[in-house]
């Protein structure tokens, strides 16, 4: 599949997906475990805690955002993810769902969007902070994105899409 992806995208896209994941620890960043934060959540514009969630959170010394991708947020600083901070004043990198419905599998009609399944959503193993270059690969190039499950899936053996168990 890789083979595929790499050769189907432009070159001059593929120096840079190729740079990039040379260098990924400058532009990707993993939480240390696998977390479901919030079983049965999906995105919506506002969440709430529950007693237990706040606890956690206040334990960890991190502070609740109801906003619609907060309690991914929240599941990936609890798992141990840290979020560098941008150039831009008052901005960390953005939490990116590896599955984000987008460049299913080879063969398939869909991929998993995790904001959409509470199975994924504030599930940590699926969820990276990453730098605004590499934001823009993973949204935009398949050989990037598939390049970032495929790290999930050797991290933290996550593969909601059963797409490397069975190449194994």
């Amino acid at each position: 599949m890789f083979d595929q992806l790499r050769h189907s995208t432009p070159a001059h896209i593929r120096e840079i997906v190729e740079r990039v994941w040379d260098h990924k620890d400058l532009f990707v960043r993993w939480p240390k475990r696998a977390l479901l934060f919030m079983p049965g959540t999906v995105r919506v514009k506002y969440h709430k805690y529950t007693a237990e969630q706040r606890r956690l959170l206040r334990e960890a010394d991190i502070k609740p955002d109801g906003r619609s991708n907060g309690p991914a947020v929240m599941a990936f600083r609890l798992a141990g993810g840290q979020r560098p901070t941008r150039v831009a004043p008052g901005r960390d990198w953005s939490v990116h769902h590896v599955y984000d419905g987008k460049f299913p599998a080879r063969g398939t009609a869909d991929t998993t969007h995790a904001v959409r399944d509470g199975k994924y959503f504030t599930e940590a193993a699926g969820l990276v902070a990453i730098h605004p270059i590499a934001d823009a690969l993973a949204d935009e190039v398949p050989y990037f994105a598939w390049l970032l499950r495929r790290e999930a899936f050797e991290r933290f053996a996550f593969d909601p899409d059963g797409v490397f168990v069975t190449e194994k």
